[in-house]
């Protein structure tokens, strides 16, 4: 099944905004439900950083979440979270106390303090900004939002990366069902293409010439990166009528989208995690949905790959 050169927002109840620091090299996304959504999350990195990830639990009793967040900034781009929950308070968009409403706003941070400047880093404010920009309008792929901080190929060390960025895809299913992904690609390995196994973008010399990164990691392992610098995050939006635990399972099957176009992935230096989330009115099956998530999840990375601009003298494979 073909994949759309669309957007997450292409899935009804989605909106999404972005906060970008172009000079800073640091920002963050947020996908936005006024309405709600069921969510679920899968994490495979070794060095995440997250925020509500364990009420996202199926035994745990929250059904539906109001946002989530994608941002840079590593453990101090959680705070982008608190601004979106305060824009969404100020509407009465969240789970109903009596005194007040809470908003559920799960999050998910990538580590770009090496690229830009490490004491500039999303914050409340920022969040709030996102939020307030969230629409149904398109949005450019690459240097954006959560993506504009991400390199890519840092397996070679620092100084052979590659930009990444952030990417989107959506695919039609049947019955009306609607698939889609955004992704922030960070990742300490390089891109591959599923389709033709050829590597796209990673650890280049200073020609710009890819570098054979399998080799230059096995001649010196681990003596280029760190635990934690790195990482990809990501979600999943669809309109299937699912249960938290569905959702679960379709973020766990989304992470093969990863291991299609990452090489390598899930490592001790990635934090990888992915979000799922349905605004409902679709019927079909969990393996339906989880296999266009793979797909399309596949596609969105690529995507945030091809169109990331250089920036800081790091290469990408966008013209500027």
């Amino acid at each position: 099944m073909p994949i759309n050169h669309g957007s997450i927002i292409d899935v009804p109840g989605v909106k999404v905004g972005h906060a970008t620091d172009a000079l800073k090299q640091t920002g963050c996304s947020v996908v936005l439900f006024e309405n709600g959504a069921v969510c679920g999350v899968d994490v495979r990195g070794a060095a995440p950083g997250t925020r509500e990830t364990d009420l996202l639990n199926p035994m745990n009793m929250i059904e539906r979440v109001h946002a989530v967040v994608l941002s840079g900034g590593s453990a101090f781009g959680l705070d982008a979270a608190s601004g979106v929950m305060q824009w969404l308070e100020q509407r009465r968009i969240g789970f109903d106390v009596g005194v007040t409403v809470v908003p559920i706003v799960p999050a998910a941070v990538l580590f770009d303090l090496t690229f830009g400047d490490p004491t500039v880093r999303p914050d409340a404010q920022m969040g709030y900004r996102a939020v307030n920009a969230a629409s149904t309008h398109p949005f450019p792929s690459g240097n954006t939002g959560a993506g504009v901080g991400a390199t890519i190929g840092k397996m070679a060390g620092l100084n052979k990366a590659m930009k990444g960025g952030l990417g989107t895809a959506s695919v039609n299913g049947p019955d009306g069902l609607i698939v889609a992904a955004m992704v922030a690609v960070n990742a300490v390995g390089e891109i591959r293409d599923p389709h033709t196994g050829q590597t796209i973008a990673g650890a280049c010399d200073a020609q710009g010439n890819l570098l054979d990164i399998q080799t230059e990691f096995l001649n010196s392992p681990d003596s280029h990166i760190s635990a934690g610098t790195n990482t990809t995050i990501g979600i999943i939006c669809c309109n299937a009528n699912f249960t938290k635990s569905q959702m679960q399972k379709v973020a766990q099957m989304a992470h093969d989208g990863l291991a299609r176009t990452i090489y390598p992935v899930h490592t001790q230096s990635d934090g990888d995690t992915l979000f799922a989330a349905t605004t409902g009115g679709v019927n079909t099956t969990v393996n339906i949905a989880g296999m266009l998530a793979a797909e399309v999840m596949a596609a969105a990375v690529l995507d945030g790959v091809r169109n990331a601009r250089s920036a800081h003298g790091v290469r990408g494979l966008a013209a500027n």
